[in-house]
């Protein structure tokens, strides 16, 4: 299944006034369902691809596991669609405390999350990265080079993490915030640092997302999209650069705008 990401199927396809038989690429859809120490704690549909890394990027991300070794044991059973998670310490799966609403406050600011958990695990970035605006360019056509299923397919979103001299590692799914997962699931199995790191995606930014890149804890989210107002009052607030519409040699800087600097030589050697 892990390779199972497309597949190939008979379509009527309308095109120069006639209709014709055709084969497309149809990216595939998976339901995994995460038994947490016995319970069942969520279901996600998902591109089935680097299922580890998504596993711990949403346990990361739920505030269950901060750490690899947080983990004691993980079987995924691909044939029935569920992954059975054991943890090193127990954890109460509280569905109220997943599931409630909650809206606070911080350094006198207003801040509103969906859930309790968000709360808890959205980090203020403390990153001193800054980049060239040539920098964010070449990150953002670095990232849609290296998105094959979605040329193939037309069906995913993908998202990258990049240190200044490059990527590290890009990610697909069918979920913009599974594509996150998995880039911080990939960050707690390899145990990579990612305060000097940016993230560049290729959907816009709106304020799930951008919790998404304030729980990985990088200070730079870079997008071909637009974001949404409570998106750039979430990344003024958790201290995250947040740069929309990078559409050839042009974009949008809506927050924390000190971290884009024009008077470092550029960087052309992006992968």
């Amino acid at each position: 299944m892990e390779n199972q990401i497309r597949s190939n199927n008979k379509i009527l396809k309308f095109e120069n006034g006639s209709l014709q038989e055709k084969e497309d690429q149809i990216v595939t859809e998976f339901p995994l369902t995460v038994m947490l120490n016995g319970s069942e704690f969520a279901t996600m549909v998902c591109t089935p691809k680097n299922l580890e890394e998504l596993i711990f990027g949403f346990l990361a991300s739920e505030g269950v596991i901060r750490f690899h070794d947080d983990v004691k044991e993980l079987h995924i059973d691909e044939s029935k669609g569920f992954a059975y998670v054991e943890t090193a310490k127990e954890i109460p799966v509280s569905q109220q405390f997943y599931s409630k609403r909650f809206i606070g406050s911080c350094c006198g600011k207003s801040r509103q999350f969906y859930f309790y958990n968000d709360a808890k695990t959205a980090k203020t970035s403390t990153s001193k990265i800054t980049l060239t605006p040539q920098q964010c360019i070449l990150f953002m056509k670095a990232l849609q080079d290296n998105s094959v299923v979605f040329q193939e397919t037309g069906g995913v979103h993908n998202a990258a993490l990049f240190s200044p001299d490059g990527m590290i590692v890009n990610r697909t799914d069918i979920g913009r915030h599974n594509a996150l997962d998995k880039i911080l699931g990939y960050c707690v199995q390899n145990r990579i640092p990612v305060q000097d790191k940016i993230i560049a995606f290729s959907g816009r930014i709106s304020s799930e997302v951008l919790l998404k890149a304030a729980k990985i804890g990088v200070g730079i989210i870079l997008s071909k999209s637009a974001p949404t107002d409570l998106a750039i009052k979430l990344a003024d607030d958790l201290n995250i650069t947040a740069v929309g519409f990078i559409r050839g040699n042009s974009f949008n800087v809506y927050s924390h705008t000190e971290r884009i600097i024009a008077t470092r030589a550029s960087r052309e050697d992006v992968k």
